[in-house]
């Protein structure tokens, strides 16, 4: 099931942090893309830039349950970054189900299944039907962020 995002920009200035950043959408190697681009710093407690939608215009749940995970074709700048996931159970804004993901220079189409999401900081198991929120950060080291998303879908 393809998924039409309309992803958001949000940094860790939301916080008091220094990290900046952008999202736009343009044409990546001939792909239509949207491109998260930033400098994440550690300064002030801060440490990453991100681009996240909600599954809902309203923020309400979606039912991924009958889908195994998630399908996303992604360029990056050969490094790492955490792909997130938020459902309705988590109350916290660190609260997350995430795995990490390596963006290389050229398009790859990755499949990430739900059982390879980790809890963070919090005790909740994750439950596809209550799925809320989609996001990747790059987050947790001084470096630049250069990482683009072709589509994104639930397999």
């Amino acid at each position: 099931m393809e998924l039409t995002p309309k992803w958001e920009y949000v940094a860790d200035t939301v916080m008091g942090g220094v990290s900046t950043g952008q999202i736009a959408h343009e044409t990546v190697d001939g792909r239509k893309a949207t491109r998260l681009t930033g400098a994440v710093s550690l300064d002030n407690n801060g440490g990453f830039v991100q681009m996240a939608f909600d599954l809902k215009a309203d923020g309400s749940t979606f039912d991924a349950s009958p889908f195994t995970g998630i399908e996303f074709e992604v360029r990056g700048n050969d490094e790492s970054y955490d792909l997130r996931l938020r459902t309705d159970q988590l109350r916290r804004p660190w609260h997350s189900f995430r795995t990490e993901i390596f963006a290389t220079p050229e398009w790859q189409t990755l499949r990430i299944p739900f059982t390879a999401f980790e809890p963070h900081r919090t005790d909740v198991t994750f439950d596809p039907a209550r799925l809320r929120r989609i996001g990747i950060l790059a987050i947790g080291r001084v470096f630049d962020a250069d990482v683009a998303v072709a589509g994104i879908r639930f397999y």
